[in-house]
């Protein structure tokens, strides 16, 4: 199961960094034409993929026995914009 919460939270963090430098350019940016397409094309794997993460982050709390503390950063850093790619860091120090 690890394994699949560290894809997901790859890719997770590409749908994030998707949505908010391409889609929301496009789709608030006159120059851009204003073509809300991209938001709507990234908007709903993003939101799979965020609820996914969040999910696998319960799941995996009791296995790898997280405080409060811990199971809290590994959901912030889902809402940071690149804190996704940091996860699988910090979960190869709890795997050694």
């Amino acid at each position: 199961m690890i394994n699949i919460f560290k894809v997901v939270s790859f890719l997770e963090g590409v749908s994030y960094l998707l949505l908010m430098f391409l889609g929301m350019p496009y789709k608030y940016l006159e120059s851009l034409g204003n073509d809300p397409i991209y938001v709507k094309m990234f908007g709903m794997p993003h939101g799979i993929l965020f609820v996914a993460y969040i999910v696998l982050a319960f799941l995996l709390k009791p296995v790898f026995k997280w405080s409060i503390k811990e199971f809290g950063i590994v959901c912030l850093l889902s809402l940071l914009p690149f804190g996704t790619f940091f996860v699988g860091k910090y979960l190869k120090k709890d795997v050694a």
